[in-house]
């Protein structure tokens, strides 16, 4: 036994130790890391780019887009093959899903249908089924080709995935920060960029097709009679990107695309210092270059970029060496991303953008610090305090939160998981909570010894009896979690990363580390008698009858919840652009203080419809919001295009948020979902753990926690946004974890002392974690304070509402959960009031519990 226990011991200091080395490459500097053997770790943490800087952009492959993608394809080949084969035809187009062409001569639509057999017998493989990818009828000399639905999925399917190698390819292009790009869902696509770059240019090279070619120009009619009437056969009319659009009539097959690009470079034109683009084509297409332009030389052709044309360059003589050069009126910055989008190739089709996250690098920096600042407060705090009433065994639970957090970072680590803002609230959050474990022991541990028994045994049932309470609670706010990582986004997800890290680091350190460092101390001091600074007996004496007014403070919450929703349903809710979609800009004047009239004043003539400025922080900072507008998602990403032309010569922007109206409806159904299942699986979880009572009595405290919280956003007027559900989600984790604690004493005590009428059995109960709760209630209060009070504009209300919500939990685990037991009648045939008991028997009880 005592070698089983030296093994225990030395597997967790080896997964301390582990866990130390694993963290230590985040507070050294690279050039020390680099003189690290290759055998040690050397990640560092990843950090969030709310906090590094950089840009997140959500796009979608339009099905509609793909479809007349596709439908161009199919209308190019059934002419390329009726063209090859010899065969006239007319009418050759297509609308919809669907195209047709007409055989002039009746006599070889045999022939016409077999010259077309290489595209009208192609399969397309679906889910291990091959199905046609066209389906051909016929009406008299008129062919029909129907693209099917399940042809347009599998094509969206082809598309993105291959727009996730090439948005790939092109970010990579721009050096830098490894990019992060994947796909999401049927036709979505979630692109991180870290660092500081121009988030417009990133849009422009993430939106565009890139589908680049050089086309003949046809001279055969004037443009205008083609536009007015048909355009001769296998020409279209192509309008250049010109205000206004000029119409040019252009032959539909290339010279040669993007598909005959093998290289792309920008330069500079030595003659008048102009940008250029110099290309390298396939042999096939150098040769197809050098013919048109010997029989073309001294005329011009056109140069299409995704349906527009960009230029008109002369043909000189032809290219001989596979290169050729674009010179067109483009600023450096166009000719690159030009560039850059010929080497990766094109997209399918266009993409649009839904969202977009970007954050300047300073911000970060500031908002790390301010974090780092109050998360060092804060556990300052959490540690004085826990000293200051456990003495030596509070200097132990403050260790095990310190290696505590030691372990979180290196997980994250590890995991190359990236630690966001309202990640490192959460780590906070954890340093508060983490200490609620040591507090339920240390409690356990104290009453044993004044039960009689000896420093070992009040030791070993004192984590034993703990056991449950821990569990129970930690596993209803690991739920809250876990909903929060599947259904969340963004900096949410990192909050919910770090959170549910914290529960398991922390249940490890309570059950393992602190056990581990106590008995250390039992082994070497072999103490009789629990060590001098616990100074939590000033709670034992308690005998506080919460009871005996339950129901004027059940009444009066009663009351406030009842408001909360009656404010609700009035006056609503101050929805942020993540449920409401529309923009949020954080600027920084470049000089002196900001300006908010003349902001207000120009933004106003921009018809952008509802928008508004403050100061945020320093009188140098601004934030602007702008309403949803209609137009959809090109609307939202319009206005601030339209706001940085009009303030970036005055003003750094800091950081922009993009919620298109897909995404905010998105989000406002995952929120929905995620808060409505989270309370369904942690109210199961309660009822499987205790009675049906017990359960109920969860469900009206924690509904009161959060229309109480509901209400506080109703009449502050605060933003309610995603970091919100994390925080309500917490709350409700939190005040679940509050009742559990008082509920498991209840059923203990319920078993102990089978007649004692249910309110005095109660009072007993509450009071005999009333250390608990109060110790616990104000560290994560200490905690919260911190980050309200230091943790910057960025994270204030967050902390602001989680400080409101751990309070009334609190609360409510007291005044809410204990009576609603009374009012469903947990154990029958027991006295429903304590009237005829006497406060001194009462106190006896608490007392002697």
């Amino acid at each position: 036994m005592p070698y089983i226990a030296r093994w225990k011991t030395f597997t967790v200091w080896l997964i301390v130790l582990v866990s130390m080395i694993v963290a230590l490459p985040n507070v050294l500097p690279q050039p020390v890391l680099d003189k690290f053997p290759d055998w040690l770790p050397k990640r560092q943490l990843v950090l969030g780019l709310d906090l590094e800087g950089g840009s997140l952009i959500s796009l979608k492959m339009e099905r509609e887009g793909v479809i007349a993608a596709n439908l161009r394809s199919v209308v190019d080949q059934v002419g390329g093959l009726l063209r090859s084969a010899d065969i006239a035809y007319s009418g050759l187009g297509g609308t919809g899903q669907s195209a047709e062409v007409r055989i002039s001569d009746a006599s070889r639509l045999e022939a016409a249908k077999t010259a077309l057999k290489p595209l009208t017998d192609r399969q397309l493989d679906v889910k291990g089924k091959k199905i046609p990818e066209l389906t051909v009828s016929e009406e008299g000399d008129l062919l029909r080709f129907d693209v099917s639905d399940a042809a347009i999925d599998a094509y969206l399917s082809q598309g993105a995935d291959r727009a996730v190698e090439v948005l790939s390819r092109r970010l990579r292009d721009l050096g830098g920060a490894e990019p992060h790009v994947v796909r999401r869902g049927v036709d979505r696509i979630v692109v991180q960029m870290p660092g500081l770059y121009d988030p417009e240019q990133l849009k422009s090279i993430l939106t565009q097709a890139g589908d680049f070619s050089y086309r003949l120009i046809d001279v055969s009619v004037p443009v205008r009679e083609a536009v007015n009437g048909t355009p001769p056969a296998g020409t279209e009319v192509v309008y250049s990107a010109d205000d206004p659009p000029i119409g040019r009539l252009l032959r539909r097959e290339p010279v040669f695309s993007s598909a005959d690009i093998t290289g792309a470079e920008t330069a500079t034109d030595p003659a008048d210092g102009e940008p250029i683009v110099h290309m390298t084509l396939t042999p096939e297409a150098a040769a197809r270059y050098a013919q048109a332009a010997e029989k073309n030389a001294g005329t011009t052709m056109a140069v299409v970029l995704d349906g527009l044309v960009v230029a008109t360059p002369l043909v000189r003589e032809a290219e001989t060496d596979g290169k050729l050069t674009l010179e067109a009126d483009m600023s450096p910055e166009g000719a690159e991303d030009l560039a850059v989008l010929l080497r990766s190739g094109p997209l399918q089709t266009a993409l649009t953008v839904l969202e977009e996250r970007s954050t300047g690098a300073g911000r970060g920096t500031e908002a790390t610090h301010a974090m780092l600042r109050a998360g060092l407060i804060g556990a300052g705090l959490v540690a004085m305090f826990m000293i200051g009433f456990y003495g030596f065994f509070g200097l132990v639970a403050v260790v095990a939160v310190v290696l505590n957090v030691v372990m979180i970072i290196a997980a994250l680590t590890a995991g190359g998981l990236a630690l966001t803002l309202p990640g490192v609230a959460g780590i906070v959050l954890t340093i508060g909570m983490a200490v609620d474990s040591n507090v339920l022991i240390y409690e356990r541990i104290r009453e044993e010894v004044r039960h009689g028994r000896s420093m070992s045994d009040a030791i070993q049932y004192g984590f034993s009896r703990a056991f449950a309470a821990i569990v129970d609670a930690n596993i209803t706010t690991l739920i809250a979690a876990i909903i929060l990582l599947y259904l969340g986004t963004g900096s949410v997800r990192g909050f919910a990363v770090t959170l549910a890290v914290g529960i398991v680091t922390t249940l490890f350190t309570a059950f393992t580390l602190t056990r581990v460092m106590l008995m250390v101390w039992l082994h070497r001091r072999q103490p009789t008698e629990l060590p001098s600074g616990i100074r939590t007996g000033v709670f034992d004496g308690a005998a506080i009858r919460f009871m005996g007014i339950r129901n004027f403070v059940f009444s009066l919450t009663a009351v406030l919840s009842l408001l909360s929703m009656l404010a609700f349903g009035a006056l609503g809710i101050n929805l942020g652009i993540d449920f409401s979609g529309g923009a949020v800009i954080e600027l920084r004047a470049k000089e002196g203080n900001a300006d908010l009239d003349d902001i207000n004043l120009r933004l106003s003539e921009l018809n952008l419809g509802v928008v508004t400025a403050e100061t945020y922080g320093s009188p140098r900072d601004v934030v602007v919001r702008i309403q949803s507008r209609e137009g959809g998602e090109n609307a939202e990403q319009t206005s601030v295009l339209l706001v940085r032309g009009e303030l970036e010569d005055s003003y750094d922007f800091r950081r922009v948020e993009v919620v298109g109206p897909s995404i905010s409806g998105e989000l406002t159904r995952a929120a929905t979902i995620g808060v409505l299942i989270s309370l369904l699986a942690i109210i199961i979880y309660i009822w499987i753990r205790f009675e049906w009572q017990f359960a109920l009595g969860a469900i009206v405290a924690t509904l009161h926690d959060v229309l109480l919280t509901v209400g506080l956003f109703v009449v502050s007027g605060m933003e309610f946004n995603l970091s919100s559900v994390a925080a309500l989600l917490t709350i409700v984790g939190y005040s679940l974890n509050d009742t559990v604690v008082v509920y498991d004493r209840i059923r203990e005590n319920l078993k102990r002392y089978p007649r004692m009428p249910l309110p005095i059995l109660i009072d007993t109960s509450i009071n005999q974690t009333l250390s608990r709760t109060v110790l616990t209630g104000a560290t994560t209060l200490l905690a919260l304070a911190a980050l309200c009070l230091f943790g910057g504009e960025a994270i204030q209300s967050f902390a602001f509402v989680m400080l409101f919500g751990i309070a009334v939990a609190t609360f409510s685990s007291i005044y809410v959960a204990g009576p609603v037991l009374i009012l469903f009648k947990l154990r029958h045939g027991t006295p429903d009031d304590g009237a005829h008991h006497t406060p001194a028997s009462g106190q006896t009880a608490a007392k002697g519990a």
